[in-house]
């Protein structure tokens, strides 16, 4: 029987985490009891690698740079555990996809400098276009230009030691990597379409993404939008992790 892939959610926002969840599953292909779903928010527990096939780490509010007397007590909590987990997906070369924090949480734990000064990108969609001369099995026959929901207050200031760039962005050079060769990070959200984009504008309606008042305006604009090639790289990472 196939292990099971395990979610790591850091959203303490109800609907957001639920829609996040659903929008993992209808993305990935995966069903209810292939996935085991941590809420992080609740608690950390430890978690032995071997019981799954993969580990993705999905976004949030919580900011990997910010000062430790500013960060939110769950974060405070779990961040320490899901470091010294990431650091053994690594030292492992375990199948790991991480998106937006998740991109963030791994490149700090590879030495990378992750900060606000740069290369923020306010909610909606953004043009990613593939590094010259990126080759990766989830690449192939992939368009080398493509759309993607973004929003985000930190970013990678370069990439991190050790990582392969495969994407980026305009408005933010490092927009996908890879590590080894089954460690994976976007700073874009694969799982998420205009529907679950509008679920996490409104959830996050106050929290400094953006202006209040352009909530609405900003869920119509992710509802018009084509975003089919991010969840097609989720895809292709489960399948390929699942063997």
């Amino acid at each position: 029987m196939t292990k099971p892939c395990l979610l790591l959610q850091l959203r303490p926002e109800r609907a957001a985490s639920d829609d996040e969840y659903a929008a993992l599953l209808r993305a990935a292909e995966l069903t209810d009891d292939e996935v085991v779903r941590i809420e992080m928010d609740r608690g950390m527990p430890e978690v032995d690698l071997d019981d799954f096939c993969a580990v993705i780490v999905g976004g949030g509010p919580s900011n990997v740079s910010a000062p430790q007397q500013d960060k939110y007590d769950y974060q405070r909590r779990f961040e320490p555990p899901l470091r010294a987990l990431l650091a053994e997906i690594v030292d492992r070369d375990f199948p790991y996809f991480g998106a937006c924090y998740g991109l963030g949480i791994l490149a700090d734990v590879l030495g990378g400098e992750v900060g606000p000064d740069r290369y923020g990108e306010a909610v909606g969609a953004s043009t990613v276009v593939l590094a010259d001369g990126a080759e990766d099995p989830l690449l192939t026959g992939i368009p080398r230009s493509f759309r993607a929901f973004v929003g985000h207050k930190e970013a990678c200031q370069g990439v991190p030691p050790g990582a392969v760039l495969l994407a980026g962005s305009e408005g933010c050079p490092v927009q996908m990597i890879r590590v080894g060769r089954n460690v994976y990070a976007t700073q874009f959200h694969p799982e998420l379409d205009g529907t679950g984009l509008a679920v996490r504008i409104e959830a996050y309606r106050h929290a400094g993404y953006f202006d209040p008042n352009e909530a609405d305006m900003l869920a119509e604009l992710g509802r018009r939008e084509s975003v089919p090639v991010p969840r097609e790289l989720l895809r292709r990472f489960i399948s390929r992790s699942r063997g």
